[in-house]
């Protein structure tokens, strides 16, 4: 019911900025093909962080 008071962990925090991240990269894809790979390369390094932080015990 008060989900609003329920604060995020650091792994949903990076989920949310990956999926946003790739968002991004699409959107741009069409316009500047650079700035669209940037983004891209930016979301697999922070995918890399959050298998790192799902692996870890």
């Amino acid at each position: 019911m008060f989900h609003f008071f329920k604060r995020k962990s650091p792994l949903e925090v990076m989920e949310d900025r990956y999926r946003k991240l790739l968002e991004e990269a699409f959107r741009l894809s069409t316009t500047d093909r650079k700035a669209s790979d940037q983004k891209r390369a930016e979301a697999e390094h922070l995918a890399l962080e959050i298998d790192k932080l799902r692996n870890q015990p």
